[in-house]
């Protein structure tokens, strides 16, 4: 018998109290500016047992203003941004090349908690994206060597004999070079953090970063749910 999507949408509960818990959140004491936030809903998220805590969504768009969204994996936030990578010639990374400007979502269910960062993207030096991939396991490297993403697949057989081979470089060669891996950094110029309560009064905090001083100061402001 075929799925009744619809029946199991609606058989479906956000934030189940059996695996979900929903904190209080005061707008009033968060910090005068989102990055030390972030770090500590995020280690909130990883100590609460959020299942890979560290992937967000990312959406670009292309050329035509078009817009597309994937997962990846978040690298680092510090003062340069939030940081993820991908190869240059990826559908990302040409989107990024012209328009260099991103989103990224982050959710974690087990708190009822998202926060949403958008902001202009830059490409780091090349020798920290090599040190960002040499630093990951033996499988990271041996997915970039594998390269090719986002071109057309003739089989899968080609990409089991294509995976094959750059595991065994990545395995006789830990620090061998991937000129197309491009570690991209994201200055966000806004970061809204969003915590959900059981009776919809959810608190939207919303950071904006003021670009005509110099875009070191932040101003707050709470959002309508």
């Amino acid at each position: 018998m075929a799925t009744d999507l619809h029946e199991l949408l609606r058989s479906l509960r956000v934030w189940d109290p059996k695996v979900t818990d929903l904190p209080s959140f005061e707008p009033a004491t968060a910090p005068a500016t989102p990055l030390p936030l972030f770090a500590e809903w995020f280690a909130a998220a990883v100590a609460a047992g959020q299942t890979e805590p560290h992937t967000m969504s990312l959406a670009t768009s292309d050329e035509s203003g078009l817009p597309d969204v994937r997962i990846v994996m978040l690298h680092g936030v510090d003062a340069d941004g939030w940081s993820f990578a991908s190869h240059a010639g990826s559908r990302k990374g040409r989107h990024l090349a012209g328009h260099p400007y991103a989103a990224l979502g982050f959710y974690w269910p087990v708190l009822g908690r998202q926060v949403r960062v958008r902001g202009p993207v830059t490409a780091a030096p090349s020798e920290d994206a090599q040190g960002d991939l040499h630093a990951r396991s033996t499988g990271a490297l041996a997915a970039a060597l594998t390269g090719r993403q986002s071109e057309v697949l003739p089989s899968l057989d080609d990409l089991a004999r294509a995976s094959e081979s750059a595991w065994e470089r990545a395995s006789r060669e830990p620090e061998a070079p991937v000129p197309s891996w491009t570690l991209y950094r994201l200055r966000a110029e806004e970061v809204e953090f969003f915590q959900g309560d059981e009776r919809r009064q959810h608190v939207r905090l919303r950071y904006r970063r003021d670009v005509q001083r110099d875009g070191e100061e932040w101003s707050r402001e709470l959002l309508w749910p």
